[in-house]
């Protein structure tokens, strides 16, 4: 098994400098809600639809009603509603202010989010490191998915162990490796895997594999 450096230097070189997600904090907190069990396609159609209503002022002015039917084309509206609207009045209590945040402890805010309704592990640690540059790494079902293709069997804490111990901690780079998981996945490390020109064909172990 290789090792975290030797991982994402494969993905950075298969697939290139990775994008971050957003510079706005409440977009990336508000679209890590709406991707929840949908297609990254219908996430920034429904989120460039809202526009300039992408505002933690102009969601809290809306009802939950209101707000589920402009977020209706992502799925599970009302839920995902309950949970953007949650996740707003959470940050109305920093001042909207992403430094007030900033300056919190990291545990304190995971499990801040932990106990919102709607927030899972996947949620809070995606808001974590692209709204607020906490270093705590994303652990989705891609990663999970890449992982047990290569041979790397554990629980999620043995994961997260994997990445965070021998890696820098540093959210930045979190981000990036966790974007090109993502990129890979899409590409590549697929439910039926698409094996042809993979990095990693050499080592997977999918069994549906098709080289």
């Amino acid at each position: 098994m290789r090792t975290p450096n030797e991982l994402y230097a494969a993905l950075l070189a298969a697939y290139g400098p990775p994008r971050w997600w957003s510079d706005d904090p409440y977009i990336v907190m508000l679209e890590a809600v709406l991707v929840q069990n949908t297609a990254w396609s219908s996430v920034r159609r429904t989120s460039d639809a809202l526009g300039g209503l992408r505002t933690p002022q102009a969601i809290a002015g809306m009802s939950d009603d209101e707000l589920a039917s402009r977020i209706r084309s992502c799925g599970f509206a009302a839920r995902k509603a309950r949970t953007i609207r949650a996740l707003t009045a959470w940050y109305a209590a920093y001042g909207y202010e992403q430094r007030a945040v900033q300056a919190a402890e990291q545990r304190r805010l995971r499990d801040e989010l932990l106990a919102l309704p709607g927030v899972g592990a996947e949620t809070a640690d995606v808001i974590l490191v692209y709204a607020f540059y906490k270093p705590s790494f994303i652990l989705d079902a891609y990663t999970r998915r890449w992982l047990t293709r290569l041979g790397f069997d554990a629980d999620d804490d043995g994961r997260r162990l994997f990445f965070e111990s021998g890696l820098p901690r540093d959210a930045a780079l979190y981000g990036r490796f966790h974007w090109l998981i993502l990129d890979h996945c899409i590409a590549r490390c697929r439910k039926t895997p698409c094996c042809a020109g993979c990095s990693f064909a050499g080592e997977c172990k999918a069994p549906n594999r098709n080289v």
